[in-house]
């Protein structure tokens, strides 16, 4: 009896059938088939070309009709053998969806609606809707602007209250300054020691609650009393600066020359200012006390030919004769000092060497915390990469000693000095002479990239409206240096000259003498005159007080004429002229090959340039040119 409700599983036998028996009596069997290879196998066995049931009850139209369209199917081309089954598939997937569409209508009823339909209905007028929306909008407006006015007060109180409170302006202080408690006191540090500073004057400072509150008000509510009070040490009270100043003394150094002058209304401050304003004062004076305390060090121990005067607050030095530089410590409290009118307002001083003077000790204090690191790391700290590298180098005691020098601050302002003194002087001399020198014209290009201890100049001398004849041009360049100028011409001539101003007088004199003899060479050429000869140190002729004169000789084409031009720097241009008749010429001279030889001998006779009409020398030689080589 058979037991209901049991589900039983028939499975095929797992059994492969034997493909080859070997002699040895070993069995081969058929490798089991994979799921796909079943899939086949039992798609293969489906004969989706019959229909059950459709084929019992047809009508002979209905059989027609289909074989009609049986007919039509064999002359198309073989489907996929899947394709019947996909097509199947998808006819049920599209009646399920539309039996759920038809479920979801009839259970929710999202997608059908059954209500009355309205009648048309008037529309309201547009100027009512806006009037609506207008008045919500203002309302809406006028909530937000009360709001952002309340928001705007609450800060502002805050503020002030802040602005006020002790604890606010401490955690501002403590943002900027060092700070530490001693005791039941608040200390602070001024000093520049964690910046490398070694100048170990001591720059404390106490802060403490102001008691005293004013009572009275400014503008807008806001008042200028601070919270706290700064007591700051009496030599650091004041402001100060260093001055420094170069002057030129006719005879000899004058300690006088460079006393002390404070401009009215230096050191004076408020006694109610903010802490902030009176702890960058005195942070400033500790600055300049630290700077100038070195340079004074540096100049008692520096040695030079003619010593360096350190007079209490004043350090006097030469760096050229006659020429005076003078570092002064400027300091006032503004207490007990009265106006004198007849201090100036701004005592002239050179900025530019101020601001080196603290740039340099700034550059001190960083080299002081910016080592270079340990290359290897067994290395002793702080030593340099070109020190560390001295030994496997084999540098000499020499060149070790040469590295271990460096220059001093004092030294380095020196030679700063002597370089601004040096262009200044340069500057006065090319601008002079361009000014007196009317022809030719002297233009002075200098350049933008310089350092503080070298400037170059580029000075191109030309003739007014013949800029474009390059071969006219005459230029040199200028290297200011720190001891001496050095030259060099457009023939790449190198030149040295000293400090003396004069020595650049004399050398711009000389260019332009030697520009009147390459211009009249070049318009030679132009106008198809010859050059019979070219002397650039002239041994003829009155005496130059310095340099030498240069000469050419021209020859016309016809070989009848002769102009000698003499160019010196102090005696200035002459022009000789020499015309010779060919009837008068020597007999015995007519063997020579070249007839223009035969117009050596003679006598020539100067020429008159001022009565030349011409705006220019290069004017008048080119008229003169083409008025002696016209026929007669």
């Amino acid at each position: 009896m058979a037991v209901a409700g049991v589900s039983v599983a028939i499975e095929a036998v797992h059994e492969n059938q034997i493909q080859e028996v070997s002699l040895d009596g070993h069995e081969i069997l058929v490798p089991p088939l994979s799921m796909s290879e079943c899939l086949a196998k039992s798609a293969q066995k489906i004969d989706f070309g019959e229909e059950d049931g459709e084929e019992k009850g047809k009508t002979t139209s209905e059989e027609d009709t289909e074989d009609k369209e049986k007919e039509a199917s064999t002359f198309q081309p073989s489907l996929w053998p899947w394709d019947s089954v996909r097509n199947k598939l998808k006819t049920a997937y599209t009646e399920m969806g539309v039996l759920l569409d038809v479920l979801n209508i009839a259970k929710e009823k999202k997608y059908m609606v059954l209500a009355h339909v309205q009648q048309d209905t008037t529309e309201p007028k547009s100027a009512t809707q806006l009037l609506a929306k207008k008045k919500g909008l203002s309302t809406a407006a006028s909530l937000l602007t009360s709001g952002a006015d309340r928001l705007k007060r609450s800060q502002q109180e805050i503020g002030n209250r802040q602005q006020n409170e002790f604890h606010y302006e401490l955690l501002k202080l403590r943002q900027n300054w060092r700070l530490k408690k001693v005791g039941n006191a608040i200390i602070g540090d001024l000093s520049y020691r964690s910046a490398g500073s070694r100048f170990w004057q001591g720059g404390t400072f106490e802060v403490s609650k102001n008691t005293t509150l004013p009572s009275e008000q400014t503008e807008g509510g806001v008042t200028n009393h601070s919270a706290l009070e700064v007591i700051i040490p009496s030599e650091l009270e004041g402001s100060s600066y260093v001055q420094v100043e170069v002057k030129c003394v006719p005879e000899s150094m004058d300690l006088m020359t460079a006393t002390l002058r404070v401009p009215d209304g230096f050191g004076r401050y408020p006694s109610d200012a903010h802490w902030q304003t009176k702890l960058e004062a005195a942070q400033n004076v500790l600055f300049c006390k630290e700077l100038f305390s070195q340079l004074a060090r540096e100049a008692t121990q520096l040695k030079s030919s003619v010593p360096h005067v350190v007079v209490a607050n004043q350090i006097i030095t030469n760096i050229f004769p006659s020429v005076q530089l003078s570092i002064v410590l400027c300091h006032s409290t503004g207490k007990g000092e009265k106006k004198s009118p007849a201090q100036p307002s701004k005592v002239e001083h050179n900025h530019v060497l101020e601001h080196s003077l603290h740039q340099l000790l700034r550059e001190v204090h960083h080299k002081t915390l910016h080592l270079d690191p340990p290359q290897p790391v067994t290395a002793s700290f702080g030593m340099s990469k070109r020190r560390r590298l001295a030994g496997p180098s084999a540098m000499s005691r020499s060149e070790l000693k040469e590295m271990a020098d460096s220059e001093t601050l004092l030294e380095q302002i020196i030679k700063q000095a002597r370089h601004e003194v040096l262009r200044a002087r340069t500057m006065a001399t090319i601008d002079r002479l361009a000014t007196n020198i009317a022809d030719p014209q002297i233009m002075a290009h200098w350049s933008c990239l310089n350092s503080p201890l070298q400037s170059n100049v580029k000075i191109i001398i030309t003739s007014n409206g013949y800029e474009g004849l390059r071969l006219t041009w005459q230029s040199f360049d200028l290297e200011i240096g720190t001891e001496g100028i050095k030259v060099v011409t457009k023939d790449r001539r190198t030149l040295s000259l000293t400090f003396q101003e004069k020595e650049v007088e004399d050398l711009i004199r000389w260019q332009v003498s030697q520009h009147h003899i390459s211009l009249s060479q070049n318009l030679a050429r132009l106008m198809g005159w010859q050059i019979l000869s070219y002397n650039g140190c002239s041994g003829v002729g009155e005496m130059e007080d310095f340099a030498t004169a240069s000469s050419i000789q021209l020859v016309a084409p016809n070989n009848d004429r002769m102009l000698s031009v003499r160019s010196g720097p102090t005696t200035g241009l002459h022009v000789f002229l020499k015309i010779d008749d060919k009837d008068n010429l020597d007999p015995s001279m007519a063997a020579l090959i070249d007839p223009k030889w035969l117009n050596l001998s003679g006598t020539f006779k100067e020429i008159d340039m001022d009565q030349i009409e011409g705006r220019n020398l290069a004017t008048k030689l080119e008229l003169i040119l083409a008025m002696v080589n016209k026929k007669r």
